[in-house]
């Protein structure tokens, strides 16, 4: 974000930080700390970005965890941020520019619409703060990649918000199949939610208190309407989203990543078909059916329930999110006690708690949901969507990261303009 990473540019629209600096510092019990809070000076302090109803759910779980204070909230609805900063008793800001601009905040959590995650992510990060940011991660392959390169070169924590890894379940599911207990895979299949079509595009008047072209930011400027700024509207509108091949996807994809690195074994192959609506607002890819290849292993990405299913050569996991139907071809497979000294992958049981631990030890590796693989498995999202819109098969190198031999339409189709004054 060029024009607006600046700790300058944070000042130039600091006026609610003046107030919220002149306001007389008072001592409370609470910030001398308990048996169950350690003090205000060993806890890490949280702005939450984005306040609906899947950032709400964040704040809470954050709430939770000792080592976190929750200091302050922005989003673009007047009455979400004001009500939310009544029961922190923290500040409420309209520009989360202003939020940034806190030297006193260490992290933040990004729970905004999905065309907003990587911007201000970006941004976060060129301020020196650790972020934890809601699925999915761009809205282009080169958002994906630019955040990426960001928060490798400023060495601050970020954590995706795919909190089945947080659950043990799926972390035994994944573990088995890291070592090796269904033997060499070589087909995954993964499912997900679906999209859908509808939504009114008849024009409305903006509710008071929204700042509607805040909410737009670098999305194009478009006539606010009942079905744009909710769910699923904020989900299945192309010019803020993928729709549920990333929105939703990134959960099952993520857990492909995380039990296999199929998709870092040789050049990924994507090709398919999708419907994309015509009428009404919603224009986002649904009824898809993927056939992908990652290296020499086989994969599909088609509608369902969320799972990811491992076939190998001695028999199959399939790890899903409710733990009920999570399965395998010898049931004995997922009772089997693993070696904690042995395991491959990170343990987590609450995934924002981990995050907080990751930022008090500055360590970006602790973090159980890392950048890299938030990068890797919304790669795969991008390139379905790339494929279903261009009618192309699609392939990527994971190593050098780009497109091979692409036709000018899939090139076009790495980036997305952005609205001024916001860029990459």
């Amino acid at each position: 974000m060029k024009s607006n990473t600046t700790r300058r540019d944070f000042l130039k629209t600091g006026s609610a930080l003046a107030v919220g600096a002149s306001a007389p510092y008072v001592i409370t019990s609470s910030a001398l700390g308990d048996r169950q809070k350690p003090p205000a000076s060993d806890r890490i302090t949280v702005g939450h970005i984005g306040v609906g109803s899947r950032g709400r759910s964040i704040l809470n779980q954050v709430r939770r965890v000792q080592d976190a204070q929750i200091v302050a909230v922005s989003d673009c609805y007047r009455d979400r941020r004001e009500s939310i900063a009544k029961v922190i008793r923290g500040e409420a800001y309209q520009d989360f520019r202003d939020l940034l601009a806190r030297d006193d905040i260490d992290a933040v959590v990004i729970a905004t619409p999905d065309h907003w995650h990587v911007p201000i992510a970006i941004m976060a990060a060129q301020a020196g703060k650790s972020a934890y940011v809601e699925k999915p991660l761009g809205l282009s392959l080169e958002q994906t990649l630019a955040c990426e390169k960001t928060f490798a070169e400023h060495g601050v924590v970020f954590q995706y918000g795919t909190q089945q890894r947080s659950t043990a379940h799926c972390h035994h599911g994944c573990e088995l199949v890291r070592r090796g207990a269904i033997g060499k895979v070589h087909t995954i299949e993964v499912d997900c939610p679906n999209g859908g079509e509808g939504g009114t595009p008849t024009p409305s008047p903006i509710p008071d208190g929204l700042d509607y072209d805040m909410w737009l930011g670098p999305a194009p400027q478009t006539p606010y309407t009942v079905d744009r700024c909710k769910p699923p509207g904020s989900y299945w509108i192309y010019d803020q989203s993928i729709g549920y091949l990333g929105g939703w996807g990134a959960h099952p994809l993520d857990i492909m990543v995380w039990g296999s690195d199929a998709d870092l074994s040789g050049l990924i192959e994507v090709e398919g078909n999708g419907e994309i609506p015509t009428d009404g607002l919603y224009d986002c890819v649904f009824n898809w059916d993927m056939k992908i290849k990652l290296g020499d292993v086989k994969m599909t990405f088609r509608p369902g329930a969320d799972r990811t299913k491992f076939i190998g050569e001695e028999g199959w996991i399939e790890v899903c999110r409710s733990k009920d139907r999570t399965a395998a071809s010898d049931p004995v497979l997922l009772a089997t006690k693993l070696d904690t000294e042995d395991t491959q992958l990170l343990v987590s049981n609450h995934h924002q708690g981990n995050f907080i631990q990751a930022v008090k030890e500055k360590d970006p590796t602790a973090a159980v949901s890392n950048m890299s693989d938030a990068a890797r498995s919304d790669t795969i999202s991008h390139l379905c969507d790339i494929a279903v819109r261009t009618g192309e098969k699609i392939v990527w190198d994971p190593t050098k990261k780009q497109l091979v031999a692409p036709s000018e339409r899939a090139k076009a189709m790495l980036s997305r303009e952005m609205r001024g004054p916001w860029t990459l």
